[in-house]
């Protein structure tokens, strides 16, 4: 049994050696897996905020929370006070639109709880079908109809601050995705967290967005013989980190660094950078910029801050590139009591 031991060692040696010599002077790199396309429901990955999306989309680590915190870390929630509502408009690439709304109500010592609402309208698109042409060739035939698809989900939502430096929360959420005659509908849980350091304004944040069941359009087929393919959450997790450069008490200029990394099941690793100015609480000016995407780049904003009576609001608009695919506009609507 040594004996041949021994005989197979001398044999595999020789071949593990000669197969990486061969590798080395071939050139051939091992083949690099992407998981793009391996999960469904994408338009919860649209962040409707302008704010946050006009600073490279990095939302972890931003502090001065409102209602909108619910679409990027719930932690941030616990900044509401008493009362926070805000409406998000922006028309996204290929005439497909978008809309939110979300409201906070501040339950002092308990938290915040929080609601919110987003839709995704893809618009009427026309309807193709294949037309036989013989010998199994088929051409395909517009037919002069249209039909459409839709998203929605609704979501409820709950922040505490647990001391001093380290908040939590978390949104439970439904969904529906609908396209044609077919719908399917699922639920997915968000969780975030947010943490000062103590060193200045020093903050780190974690979230972990749609953790949820696979889900399927359509259940068995007689005619295929066959159930649908299932649909995958697109999971995320992100980390980021923020701290205010310039906060001098009392002082009238506000700005705000912040880095974010983000890994999601689907993609690659993605990274958010941004970076926001503020005058006296009133003006600000922000941009950002996002790495490793396709497509999508550089993201500029400015926002408004004012006071009506006893009414706070803000008003905010982004600008991101989506290069080859034109430009998306956000506006962000707010008001808190």
């Amino acid at each position: 049994m040594a004996h041949k031991t021994r005989r197979v060692r001398k044999t595999l040696f020789p071949m593990l050696i000669g197969a990486a010599m061969l590798h080395a002077q071939s050139g051939i790199e091992p083949v690099r897996i992407e998981r793009a396309g391996q999960s469904g429901w994408q338009f919860l990955k649209i962040n409707g905020d302008a704010r946050q999306a006009a600073m490279g989309g990095a939302f972890t680590a931003i502090s001065s929370g409102d209602a909108n915190a619910i679409f990027g870390n719930p932690a941030s929630l616990v900044d509401v006070a008493n009362v926070s509502i805000q409406l998000n408009i922006q028309q996204w690439v290929a005439d497909i639109s978008h809309q939110s709304l979300a409201a906070a109500v501040g339950l002092g010592s308990i938290g915040v709880v929080g609601v919110s609402v987003a839709t995704l309208d893809y618009g009427d698109i026309p309807e193709t079908v294949n037309t036989s042409l013989g010998a199994g060739l088929t051409s395909p035939l517009v037919t002069g109809n249209t039909y459409t698809a839709r998203d929605i989900v609704m979501g409820v939502s709950f922040a505490r601050q647990l001391t001093e430096k380290l908040s939590i929360g978390g949104s439970i959420r439904w969904m529906k995705q609908s396209i044609a005659e077919l719908s399917m509908t699922n639920w997915s849980l968000d969780l975030g967290t947010l943490y000062y350091t103590g060193y200045r304004s020093l903050r780190i944040a974690i979230t972990a967005r749609n953790f949820g069941p696979d889900s399927r359009f359509a259940g068995w087929s007689e005619e295929y013989q066959t159930e649908s393919d299932k649909v995958r959450m697109p999971l995320d997790f992100r980390a980021g980190i923020a701290m205010d450069v310039l906060e001098e008490k009392g002082g009238p200029h506000l700005l705000t660094l912040i880095v974010e990394g983000d890994h999601p099941n689907d993609g690659p690793e993605k990274f958010h950078a941004g970076i926001n100015y503020g005058f006296e609480q009133t003006f600000f000016l922000r941009a950002g910029y996002r790495f490793n995407y396709d497509v999508q780049s550089f993201t500029f904003g400015v926002g408004l801050n004012y006071t009506i009576g006893t009414t706070f609001g803000t008003l905010n608009y982004a600008y991101l590139d989506f290069g080859v695919l034109k430009n998306v506009h956000m506006i962000s609507l707010g008001a808190a009591l």
